[in-house]
């Protein structure tokens, strides 16, 4: 029997709740899957045929231990996924503006680089944005994430500062889709699109995710959200899960993030998913041989 590790953070030793909905459908395919902590240090990773990445959601909080960690696997030969490589494009959200150069619809962002003198009121009015998003480029679940606009951009502006100088700062338009249609995950499993999520922040929020109060809902996306996801995810090399989050603008999909890392894959969204996830894993060791 094969043996994989779910990697996870401290916070959830036993992985998530729809993450542990994985684990018979990989019993069924003869692989026993194990919750492991990934910075944990009396961890042996070699006694595990791959490594899936799961809820490792404190990894930009550690951030270069995670590397390293990752670094490590990779060097030992371990198969991780999504890729090692995958994974460190994929941490910094610069990796939008590669996606944008190839023609893909973003949200769109303005990428000020350390040092550039950037006084936000003024941007905002250059750039003619009512409101904006200030984020860091290694971030995850909303953290260290604000809304802004013109009047009261300055009470930002100390923040932006330390942002800008690490690990990095971006600044994107307010979509305003957000918070009257919601926000659109599509997830995949090898490639393949397998469900959609609608996510909807609650009332006089902006942040869709659960941590702030934000819901999920099944929905069925319009083909060009569909088929502008498709494109995306092929866009990118092989990935063994993928999930793309975007709003729909003036009638054009435009992406968000594109999670290869430690997505919520919303599993328990959909009665087939996690016997999607698992064949897909299946079919991932089936390819290395």
């Amino acid at each position: 029997m094969l043996r994989i590790a779910l990697a996870t953070s401290s916070k959830y030793p036993n992985l998530t709740q729809d993450d542990r909905l994985l684990l018979r459908p990989l019993a069924e395919r003869g692989i026993e899957a194990e919750p492991a902590i990934w910075d944990d240090p009396a961890r042996d990773w070699s006694s595990f045929d791959a490594v899936v990445i799961r809820s490792c959601w404190d990894y930009h909080l550690k951030y270069e231990a995670f590397l390293s960690w990752i670094g490590s696997l990779e060097g030992a030969r371990i198969p991780v996924w999504n890729s090692a490589a995958l994974v460190r494009w994929n941490a910094n959200k610069s990796y939008l503006r590669d996606l944008e150069a190839k023609g893909i619809s973003i949200v769109p962002t303005f990428w000020p680089e350390a040092g550039d003198p950037v006084c936000l009121r003024e941007k905002l009015r250059e750039l003619d944005w009512t409101k904006a998003v200030v984020k860091p480029r290694i971030s995850a679940t909303a953290h260290r994430t604000h809304l802004i606009a013109a009047e009261d951009a300055d009470a930002v502006q100390e923040v932006f500062h330390e942002l800008q100088s690490t690990p990095g700062v971006m600044l994107q338009k307010f979509m305003n889709s957000i918070v009257n249609e919601g926000e659109w995950s599509l997830i995949f499993f090898g490639g393949q699109f397998s469900h959609p999520v609608l996510k909807k922040a609650k009332a006089g929020d902006f942040r869709v995710q659960s941590d702030f109060g934000g819901t999920d809902q099944a929905a069925d996306p319009p083909a060009q959200v569909l088929q502008s996801a498709i494109h995306i995810v092929r866009t990118v090399e092989p990935t063994l899960y993928a999930r793309v989050d975007g709003v729909i603008d003036d009638g054009q999909f435009r992406l968000m993030e594109l999670e290869l890392i430690e997505p919520a894959l919303s599993l328990a969204s959909h009665p087939a998913a996690p016997s999607r996830f698992a064949e897909a894993i299946a079919a991932a060791f089936s390819f290395r041989k």
